[in-house]
């Protein structure tokens, strides 16, 4: 080999040796994949995908309005009570009850002037007796002459007694009279029955009544004792 010959081998032989030292292993050519990174990454990516999402979408805000709440109106009841109320609004344990008639029954023919006595049968219907000063007086229609009657001694209760009123017939009067009286107690509040007393004279046309209530009594003031 000739000495130009060896040069140029030996530069051949260094440039090889140089360009094998600076090129790049086969290890180093081949990347190296790592699975766990490649899915961190990709959840990382997902996640802030969602957050982005999240944040690009309006927020709506809701308001619930409370139902109204509705109270039960309470149950009234009412209650309706019936009394017997006499003077100052005491009830009142009095009552009279209509029996008979025991003398001059209704529509009795009389003569102008003619005198008789009325008297009516009656029951204390009611819980207490009646007192002496008790009055049976005259409330409605023609007193003919009688007078109030005052109790002298008590009439106990659920006990039957009579009341007897002196009358004259009307001088001057013709046709039907009556008139309507009742029991009032110590306080002047009537109670009880009306009872009637019912005469024709002259011979007029006779009134058909039922004892105790007049068919049509006209309104009068009570007739005082003298």
């Amino acid at each position: 080999m000739t000495t130009r010959s060896l040069v140029i081998f030996n530069a051949l032989l260094i440039f090889g040796l140089l360009l094998s030292a600076c090129g790049p292993s086969e290890a180093e050519l081949t990347p190296t994949v790592n699975p766990d990174a490649i899915r961190t990454e990709a959840v990382s990516t997902f996640a802030s995908s969602l957050t982005q999402t999240a944040l690009a979408a309006p927020t709506k805000t809701s308001t619930l309005t409370p139902s109204p709440t509705t109270t039960p109106l309470a149950a009234t009841t009412l209650s309706l009570t019936t009394s017997t109320t006499a003077v100052g609004g005491a009830p009142s344990c009095n009552n009279l009850v209509y029996v008979k008639d025991v003398t001059i029954p209704d529509n009795t023919q009389m003569t102008p002037g003619q005198t008789f006595t009325k008297t009516w049968q009656v029951q204390n219907a009611g819980s207490c007796a009646w007192a002496p000063g008790f009055k049976f007086s005259l409330v409605g229609g023609d007193a003919m002459g009688g007078q109030t009657l005052t109790l002298s001694n008590p009439v106990g209760a659920g006990a039957t007694t009579e009341l007897s009123v002196a009358m004259t017939a009307p001088a001057g009067k013709t046709g039907t009279l009556q008139g309507a009286w009742r029991m009032a107690d110590d306080k002047g509040a009537f109670f009880g029955d009306q009872l009637t007393v019912v005469i024709v004279i002259g011979g007029g046309s006779a009134v058909t009544n039922t004892p105790g209530t007049p068919a049509s009594v006209p309104t009068a003031t009570a007739t005082q004792e003298p």
